[in-house]
């Protein structure tokens, strides 16, 4: 069985004070990314804005980290995360930044600590490609609901 990898957090200045990066529960996936910012934002509707976190990462070579929108922020206040999931590689070292986008018709305020998104790490795995006819299936090129409704 192989081991969990170790992944480096730096906490930086304008972090302080904030919780660690945290699962809420113990089935949890996602990691806590927490706004870090020193007065609060709004958030216009339509609009999208880069909301950082006050941390950096060192992610073992073979992994990735994801930025993914939180579920209560959607449901709620209709604010997702526009590139989600967002890919944070492993010789990436600069400031993880969430990109915040209000699909509602009414401003929304990020507050400094406000829980933003989620962090989800996963393996990552580069076949051999290899340039050749493809197989043929059933399904051939249909997709976007080609499968059938319901």
């Amino acid at each position: 069985m192989s081991s969990i990898p170790k992944v480096g957090v730096d906490r930086m200045a304008h972090a302080e004070g904030l919780p660690d990066l945290a699962v809420m529960t113990p089935g949890s996936s996602g990691y806590d990314l927490r706004a870090a910012i020193t007065e609060p934002m709004v958030l216009q509707p339509g609009k999208l804005c880069m909301v950082p976190t006050g941390f950096r990462l060192e992610i073992p070579v073979g992994f990735e980290a994801q930025v993914r929108a939180r579920s209560g922020l959607a449901a709620k206040f209709q604010v997702g995360v526009l590139n989600s999931p967002g890919t944070i590689d492993s010789d990436y070292r600069g400031e993880i930044k969430v990109l915040l986008f209000n699909f509602s018709e009414v401003a929304f305020t990020v507050e400094r600590g406000d829980r933003i998104a989620q962090l989800v790490f996963g393996r990552i795995y580069h076949p051999e490609l290899e340039m050749r006819d493809l197989t043929e299936t059933e399904r051939a090129g249909g997709g976007f609901g080609s499968t059938g409704s319901g």
